[in-house]
């Protein structure tokens, strides 16, 4: 798995939604959050599925969600969820 490429990340900024759809006028469902560069994109069940394209585009393998009560994340190469135990 990816976990050597982690970087516990949290939001620079207050996350105001998905920053594509936000540009875009598009909506989105859920947050998620790249654990490499930072970047907020929706989930794969919104339209665009732009946390997806993220990481397809830029081989950024780990996302984690954004979403109150939730402290999983997601390999996307490996298909994988998990969390990371502080």
């Amino acid at each position: 798995m990816h976990l050597d490429e982690v970087r516990v990340l949290a939001p620079a900024q207050p996350v105001r939604g998905c920053e594509q759809c936000l540009r875009s006028g598009g909506r989105w469902v859920h947050l998620r959050m790249c654990q490499t560069c930072g970047e907020v994109g929706c989930c794969d069940s919104s339209p665009n599925r732009h946390a997806s394209r993220h990481a397809q585009e830029f081989s950024h393998p780990i996302a984690r969600s954004l979403e109150p009560g939730e402290d999983w994340s997601w390999c996307y190469v490996e298909q994988l969820m998990f969390v990371i135990a502080d």
